[in-house]
C-alpha cells in the first residue's frame, strides 16, 4: 500500500450496470490507534495491497490536513479509518479544498468505540465488509450541517456528520479520559456523564429559524436519528430532508436521568415528556454561562453557535441495498 504521493492506485469497482470502473482512493489512518479494531486494521494493510493510497496521521489535526491533501491529489473517495472523531475531521479536510465536496466521496472504515455514523449508514464494523462497501457499494448524497462559533476571539466554521450537542454531553466529553475510553469503551461516556451532572448545569437559549424556541438544561442537534450508538434520539431525523432534529432537555439532574434511564436503556428513546423536539435548517444556540459545545462527539469549544445546513452536499458510500 502507498504511503503519502506518488502515483495513484484503483479499486475495482462495479457500476450498477456490471461495468468496472477504476476509483483513486486515499485512506487516512492513525498508526498509533488502539483497540483490537485498530490492530486488525494494521494486519489487512498487505491484503488490501496497491489497492488505494495510505495517509497516516502523527497528531491531532493531521487527519483534517491530509484529507484537502487528497482531495487536490484528485483522489475521488476519501477513506476516514477511525471513530467519529478521525471522520470529523476527513470530512473538514474534504471542505478546506475547493469545491472538495464536489470532488471526492467520503468512505468510512468504523474503527472507533461508538461509529455512530458509520451505524447511521448501515456501515458493517466488520472491516473486510466496510471495505467492501468502499469497493463495491453505492453512493448517497445527504444534507451537511456546518456550526459556526468564536475561537480564541476569530469565527470558526466545523462541518460535521451527525449530531452536535450543548451542555451535559459536551461536558461529559471534556471529563472522558482517553485511558478509560480505551479500557471500557462507550462506558466511560456513561461514566463521564454522570460525573457531569454532579457540576453545576448552565441554561442554554434555542432560538430556531422559524420562531420555535426554547431553554434547557441539554440541547442536542440530529441531522441523522442515531446518538450515542444505539439511542434513537432523533426518531424523526433524516440525512437528506433538509433539516435539524433539535432535541431539548429543560432540566438535567439525578430525577431526570432516574426518570429517563429505564425507557432509553429498554427502548432506546428518551421520554417524551422530558423533552421539547423541533425541526429546523437554523439555529442558535446561547448561553450567559461559559458553556462547551461538541460536533461528532469530540469538544471544539463554547457557545454561542449558529447552526446552517447544506442540502445534498455530501457524497458518502453506503452498502448496496
Amino acid at each position: 500500500m502507498r504511503r503519502g504521493g506518488g502515483p495513484r492506485f484503483l479499486l475495482d469497482s462495479a457500476t450498477p450496470f456490471g461495468q468496472r470502473i477504476g476509483v483513486r482512493a486515499c485512506v487516512i489512518f492513525n498508526p498509533t490507534a488502539r483497540g483490537e479494531k485498530a490492530k486488525r486494521f494494521r494486519r489487512h494493510l498487505d491484503a488490501f495491497g496497491s489497492q488505494c493510497s495510505l495517509k497516516l496521521t502523527a497528531t491531532a489535526g493531521d487527519a483534517r490536513r491530509l484529507a484537502k491533501e487528497a482531495v487536490l491529489e484528485e483522489n475521488d473517495t476519501v477513506v476516514a479509518a477511525g471513530g467519529d472523531g478521525t471522520l470529523n475531521e476527513v470530512l473538514n479536510g474534504i471542505g478546506d479544498a475547493p469545491d472538495g465536496f464536489q470532488r471526492v466521496r467520503l468512505g468510512i472504515l468504523p474503527l472507533g468505540t461508538v461509529n455512530v455514523f458509520a451505524r447511521e449508514l448501515g456501515i458493517p464494523t466488520r472491516l473486510d465488509l466496510a471495505w467492501k462497501v468502499i469497493t463495491d457499494g453505492t453512493e448517497r448524497r445527504i444534507d451537511l450541517p456546518c456550526v459556526s462559533h468564536q475561537v480564541a476571539g476569530r469565527q470558526s466554521h466545523r462541518y460535521f456528520a451527525q449530531l452536535a450537542g450543548a451542555g451535559l454531553d459536551a461536558r461529559a466529553i471534556e471529563l472522558v479520559k482517553w485511558q478509560v475510553k480505551k479500557r471500557i469503551g462507550p462506558l466511560a461516556y456513561i461514566l463521564a456523564g454522570l460525573h457531569a451532572v454532579m457540576n453545576t448545569p448552565t441554561k442554554i437559549q434555542a432560538l430556531a429559524g422559524g420562531g420555535n424556541s426554547a431553554e434547557g438544561e441539554l440541547v442536542l442537534v440530529g441531522n441523522g436519528r442515531l446518538y450515542g450508538g444505539q439511542f434513537v434520539i432523533f426518531p424523526q431525523a433524516d440525512l437528506a430532508d433538509g433539516l435539524l432534529e433539535i432535541c431539548v432537555v429543560p432540566r438535567v439532574n439525578w430525577l431526570t436521568l432516574t426518570r429517563c434511564a429505564p425507557q432509553l436503556l429498554v427502548r432506546g428513546r428518551l421520554p417524551a415528556s422530558m423533552t421539547k423536539v423541533f425541526r429546523t435548517n437554523s439555529l442558535t444556540l446561547s448561553s450567559p454561562s461559559l458553556t462547551p459545545l461538541e460536533v461528532d462527539g469530540e469538544l471544539i469549544g463554547h457557545l454561542p453557535a449558529q447552526f446552517s445546513l447544506e442540502t445534498s452536499r455530501l457524497r458518502v458510500a453506503i452498502p448496496r441495498p
